[in-house]
């Protein structure tokens, strides 16, 4: 893990105290909110519908034991006892007073965190595969990359005033995508040329909101060493030609659309080939002096752990058999596994966490992960490092907090946005409709039955809830006063990238739930295998299908039966 050295500290110390001295002439009245809103967003802290919101980075993901328990100490002394993590693999305070704001700065500085660019026209926390480094499908560990990019970007005096945000992530699974990189400003993949060098394959233009795109490739094989002039030659172009007079249409995926992707590219090859050899060059002690922070932890000698979790996943105790079939993943090191913590409790806002379960879990990562743990950009946390045999008693402990729904890429392991309950620019709620899919779709049996399910729920356009790229998408939109929502299919964030589509007209908030599970009963009826996924039926069938399962046929036509197909006992 990064280590903060005498440079980094002292910039997150004097910016909190820098920040304080601001809130102070806020709060005497000496500048008014005009001139104060560009400084508190430069520190994290936005005005929501009741109260403010300070969004704290987690650099990819990673967070020490200690740094969780500082985020608790936060939520306890300074806001109401919980903390809510993001689909940016950032944490966000929902209730913090403005007076305190410094002083929660200054406890984020202690254990080397800060709010520096989790907001305005920057870029923003750069995002990670939350296996980084212990996936045994990556080609190397992304997040050392992602570090020398999160170096580069803070504080970049050229890149602090862009057309519009900005967000990278990087991966390096061939096999599968898990940080939705194409889906970003900036997607940076590891890859391989002809000749086995190791490289990166650069995607830009990728995004949600109200026009999403799919990023495409501008840089087919970037060289290690020249991995951060390309990227600035890439914000170079952006900042030169993205446009500045429609917040609407000044993001770099609009400006990549507009041109067309070769003369993107040509602009940016342009722009490159004059500092590609300049200081940002990258050199191999500056890449080892990063790659080093990042070494393994001391591993014990264990032989593979396949068989002992067979018989975890068979055995009496089917409380921990389900965990281990649906939050247990592979670990490239013999005898180690990767555990998902699902933030998806019952009767709980997804990604929320209290002051408790952080002080605890943060025991938890110091007894069976090396005191490390990861955010995902689904909204829960993973223990990295744990043994498998230590599976019984970690799952005893997850249990007793509340954090061992087995759900993980299940139906109810949903994302949603803080939608109408806090956000300002939301157009509907998004938490009471998770709630209610969590809540209606409990039975593990059943969520089993349908397999690999992801539901992304925003309360606007903007689709801070992902909800373009959801198997199963929901947006909330509003209807002469009224809460409406739409119901979209087929999205999908990883390798297999695709757009969900509207599938009729929006249902009121009483029918939206409904609504999916005609959805559901219909992929059971048709799916041609219990192992065919939803994603892969609707992408077979297409929307009509589902359409008319759930409205009902079109007027004029004759609806045929649907043809159930008949599967083993399984």
């Amino acid at each position: 893990m990064y280590q903060y050295d005498e440079y980094d500290q002292k910039i997150v110390e004097e910016r909190a105290k820098q920040f304080g001295g601001q809130v102070d002439r806020r709060m005497s009245g000496s500048i008014e909110e005009l001139e104060f809103k560009p400084l508190r967003l430069q520190n994290g802290l936005y005005m929501q519908l009741h109260a403010y919101m300070l969004r704290v980075a987690i650099p990819y993901g990673l967070l020490s034991s200690k740094q969780l328990r500082m985020l608790a100490h936060i939520a306890r002394t300074y806001d109401k006892s919980y903390g809510h993590f993001t689909t940016r693999q950032n944490l966000q305070y929902n209730w913090p007073a403005l007076e305190n704001v410094p002083k929660i700065l200054e406890c984020l500085a202690s254990v080397q965190m800060h709010a520096i660019q989790t907001s305005g026209n920057c870029v923003r926390n750069v995002t990670s595969d939350h296996f980084a480094g212990v996936a045994a499908d990556e080609l190397e560990d992304p997040r050392p990359w992602a570090e020398l990019i999160r170096q580069w970007s803070t504080f970049h005096p050229e890149f602090a005033a862009l057309p519009r945000k900005f967000k990278i992530a990087v991966g390096a699974s061939p096999a599968e995508d898990r940080a939705a990189v194409r889906f970003h400003d900036i997607g940076v993949f590891v890859t391989e040329n002809e000749r086995g060098e190791r490289g990166f394959e650069v995607l830009v233009g990728g995004g949600m909101g109200r026009t999403p795109h799919i990023a495409p490739v501008i840089g087919k094989f970037v060289a290690r060493q020249d991995l951060l002039s390309y990227l600035e030659a890439v914000l170079r172009v952006y900042n030169a030609y993205g446009r500045r007079d429609n917040i609407y249409k000044a993001r770099i995926k609009i400006l990549v659309h507009a041109l067309g992707v070769e003369a993107f590219r040509a602009k940016v090859e342009e722009e490159w080939l004059q500092i590609k050899d300049g200081p940002l060059q990258l050199t191999e002690t500056e890449i080892a002096r990063v790659v080093n922070d990042f070494a393994p932890p001391a591993y014990e000698k264990l032989p593979a752990a396949t068989a002992l979790l067979s018989s975890f996943v068979l055995g009496k105790d089917r409380a921990l058999g389900r965990f281990v079939k649906n939050n247990v993943a592979t670990h490239k090191q013999p005898g180690y596994v990767a555990v998902t913590v699902s933030l998806k409790e019952r009767d709980i806002p997804p990604g929320d966490m209290t002051d408790y379960q952080m002080d605890r879990f943060a025991e938890l990562a110091d007894r069976f992960s090396f005191a490390e743990l990861r955010v995902t950009h689904t909204q829960n946390l993973v223990l990295a490092d744990v043994k498998a045999s230590d599976l019984p008693a970690l799952h005893s402990e997850l249990a007793a907090l509340g954090l061992a729904t087995p759900n993980a890429n299940k139906i109810t392991d949903l994302i949603a946005c803080p939608g109408l309950d806090y956000c300002a620019l939301a157009n509907a709620r998004s938490i009471p409709v998770a709630l209610e899919i969590m809540q209606r779709f409990e039975d593990i049996d059943y969520q089993n039955d349908l397999g690999e399910i992801s539901v992304k729920i925003s309360g606007c356009i903007n689709a801070c809830g992902h909800h373009h790229v959801g198997h199963i998408g929901i947006l909330g939109i509003d209807k002469q006063g009224e809460e409406f929502y739409q119901l979209m299919l087929g999205g999908a964030p990883g390798h297999d990238a695709s757009i969900g589509e509207i599938l009729g007209r929006a249902f009121p908030r009483t029918e939206i739930v409904p609504a999916m599970e005609k959805v559901l009963a219909h992929y059971l009826a048709v799916r041609q295998a219990p192992d065919e996924r939803f994603i892969d039926v609707v992408r077979r069938t297409g929307l009509a299908p589902f359409k008319e399962a759930v409205y009902g046929p079109a007027p004029g036509s004759q609806k045929k039966p649907a043809q159930e197909t008949v599967h083993a006992d399984h």
